[in-house]
């Protein structure tokens, strides 16, 4: 029912607020950005469901079977709405990179990189395969997958230059929506199976990555990149954690992001070469920037700062350990999820008696996949001989004639919406402050002026001589006379 799970939608905000808001000094701050972004999709999703509702009789999902007509698309983009923004999408967005530097770090590994994904990509399945009759004609799939490759695009080109373990995985936790969103508004078996298990591949992968994050952070105390290194020997585990979970997100075979990728590029390639190929490139910028992370963390000569730092106590080890399991048996064996979870999702009429488990059946597609992995691989080698370590292995993209202008206006956050909107809201509170002022000025200073200018005249009629004001009765009187005379 669409108002039950509104409820606890929006006790889920709660949580949200709350969580960010324990942080440091500046989270207060973070955590109303993130409660007002948040709140506002959700305010587009309660219109959605009123919208829905109406058209469709009832709220239980289950009976509800809409066509895309002119009421039933702005239905859908509300409910849309409401969707990709507790999952983080563009320009939903901006809000999660805050939170990784202010709100505690389990935080971020639980909320943000697996609930909301989940959570979000589950209810926009259902309104894209369930509550409405979305189909690969419909411009809304269309938007979809323009949405998806946006932000797989310009969050991962944002990850590439970050300098913070845990700002650089926030972004990545936002460009793999991307892919969920474009797989799932492919409208075909195998985007929409690709996009659903790529879901469950980034709870798993992303929430590794950012106890990875943790465990860095607790040891040497700090996630500044810049003050980090030769980590790998003093922190094996934590090490080959981030390796498997690194491995997953950047598509590497044979590990779970890899075969949920590949699916998502089948149905992309289906629908149109460029959302292939923005999903390609976004592979391509997604392993450099894990290179980069990888090498400034764990590889290189360790700083004296960090010379006595020990490998994370088991309780922190454990769950890393488990996901990371966990991932390596999701892609070793991917039946178990495909055929258990996400199969089912369509129903073998819609699959038409194929099974997607197993190894792509794509071979072009595995081999794009691989040669973008190794050109990755050469970026990163290239970058560091020109940069001189890990950390700067990127830094000939970021500084490049072309980009430089635009990361710098990012960076600047001249394109964060909230940021925008702040600005718009403050422009229009001073024009409004203005136009009161006017108002104000019309009532307490004009008319009082005309007031007292009309009644100065007046009293210049007001003699005191009976004779005048005889004769301003007579003159009425006749006035009134001629008037009535003429009716």
């Amino acid at each position: 029912n669409l108002i039950l799970m509104l409820f606890f939608w929006e006790g889920l905000l709660l949580t949200l607020f709350g969580m960010i808001a324990i942080g440091n000094k500046s989270a207060f701050k973070t955590a109303t950005k993130a409660f007002i972004i948040v709140g506002i999709s959700d305010l587009c999703l309660m219109a959605g469901i009123g919208l829905t509702g109406y058209l469709a009789g009832t709220l239980n999902i289950s009976q509800i079977s809409l066509p895309i007509t002119k009421l039933g698309g702005i239905a859908f983009i509300l409910l849309m709405i409401g969707a990709i923004a507790k999952a983080g999408a563009m320009p939903f967005h901006s809000w999660i990179p805050d939170a990784a530097n202010d709100a505690p770090l389990p935080f971020m590994a639980f909320l943000p990189a697996s609930l909301e994904k989940l959570l979000g990509i589950y209810f926009l399945a259902r309104i894209s395969l369930d509550m409405f009759k979305l189909n690969p004609a419909s411009s809304l799939s269309m938007l979809l997958m323009v949405i998806g490759c946006v932000t797989i695009l310009l969050a991962v080109m944002m990850a590439l230059i970050q300098k913070d373990y845990k700002r650089l995985l926030s972004y990545h936790a936002i460009s793999q929506v991307g892919y969920m969103i474009l797989g799932i508004g492919t409208c075909v078996p195998a985007g929409i199976i690709g996009g659903l298990f790529h879901m469950i591949n980034h709870a798993l992968y992303k929430s590794c990555l950012f106890l990875t994050g943790g465990s860095v952070e607790k040891q040497a105390g700090t996630t500044n990149l810049e003050k980090l290194g030769g980590l790998g020997l003093k922190m094996p585990v934590t090490f080959i954690c981030f390796i498997i979970a690194a491995a997953s997100i950047s598509g590497v075979p044979p590990f779970n992001g890899f075969f949920s990728k590949e699916l998502v590029y089948d149905g992309a390639l289906e629908r149109g070469v460029i959302f292939y190929l923005a999903a390609l490139v976004g592979s391509f910028l997604t392993a450099a920037s894990f290179l980069k992370l990888g090498h400034a963390a764990f590889l290189g000569k360790i700083s004296s700062e960090n010379n006595n730092v020990k490998e994370s106590s088991w309780p922190m080890l454990a769950p890393m350990v488990t996901i990371a399991g966990v991932c390596v048996l999701f892609g070793l064996y991917n039946r178990l999820p495909l055929e258990t979870l996400i199969q089912p999702v369509l129903g073998a009429e819609k699959l038409g008696g194929h099974v997607f488990y197993g190894m792509p059946s794509n071979v072009m597609l595995i081999v794009m996949t691989i040669v973008v992995l190794i050109a990755a691989l050469i970026n990163h080698v290239i970058g560091v001989k020109i940069g001189g370590s890990g950390l700067k292995a990127v830094d000939h993209i970021h500084y490049s004639p072309v980009l430089i202008g635009v990361y710098d206006r990012a960076e600047k956050r001249m394109f964060d919406p909230y940021d925008i909107g702040l600005k718009l809201a403050v422009a229009g509170s001073q024009a409004l402050w203005r136009v009161d002022r006017a108002i104000d000025w019309v009532y307490d200073g004009l008319i009082v002026k005309v007031a007292h200018f009309s009644s100065l005249r007046l009293r210049q009629f007001q003699s005191g001589y009976y004779a005048v004001y005889v004769f301003w009765a007579i003159l009425a009187s006749v006035a009134a006379v001629i008037f009535l005379l003429k009716q």
